[in-house]
């Protein structure tokens, strides 16, 4: 009769650890995942706010992005590798003839870091679509600017009147004008 009674015991006794086990484990992992959470809306908060680029751009093409925004913020506004389509800036690239200005060409290798850049960023042409020479005539900047009436011709230098931070390749901070309008 003992002996039933201590199996008995036993059975209970095991029966409640593997539920007490279950218990522990759920609440560390409740806690574990609650403090990722945490932490990863504060790590997003802070990265958002230094985002300044339309684009995040991955460590692999940062270096074609700096050398892009040293060569070409030095005579005008750099503009998001997304508003002109991967073969206008092929064009750009490879033509020393930029807009009516000589430039000294880029040479390998930042032309392939720069060109890397720009093409992973881009957007390609539809299928029997002219090349864009200028902004203006882009699609796809037009498509980023749907309720925007611009001024004929379309010059870089005015993208600072809606984008103030543009001149630091920050076209994400607006004028309060357009920030009120969304």
């Amino acid at each position: 009769m003992l002996n039933i009674i201590n199996r008995k015991f036993r059975e209970r006794k095991l029966r409640r650890k593997p539920i007490g086990l279950l218990l522990v484990i759920l609440a560390w992992s409740l806690a574990i995942g609650w403090l990722l959470a945490l932490t990863n809306n504060v790590q997003g908060a802070v990265q958002s706010e230094e985002i300044g680029t339309v684009d995040v751009v991955p460590a692999q093409y940062q270096i074609g992005q700096e050398l892009y925004l040293e060569k070409c913020s030095n005579c005008h506004i750099a503009l998001p590798p997304s508003v002109l389509p991967t073969q206008t800036w092929k064009n750009l690239l490879e033509d020393s003839q930029h807009y009516g200005v000589q430039l000294k060409p880029l040479i390998d290798p930042p032309r392939v870091l720069v060109w890397k850049y720009l093409s992973t960023f881009s957007r390609p042409l539809q299928k029997e679509e002219e090349i864009p020479y200028r902004v203006s005539s882009s699609r796809y900047f037009k498509a980023l600017h749907p309720r925007v009436k611009f001024p004929s011709p379309v010059q870089i230098g005015s993208c600072v009147s809606c984008h103030p931070s543009a001149a630091q390749f920050n076209f994400r901070r607006l004028t309060s004008e357009w920030e009120e309008s969304e």
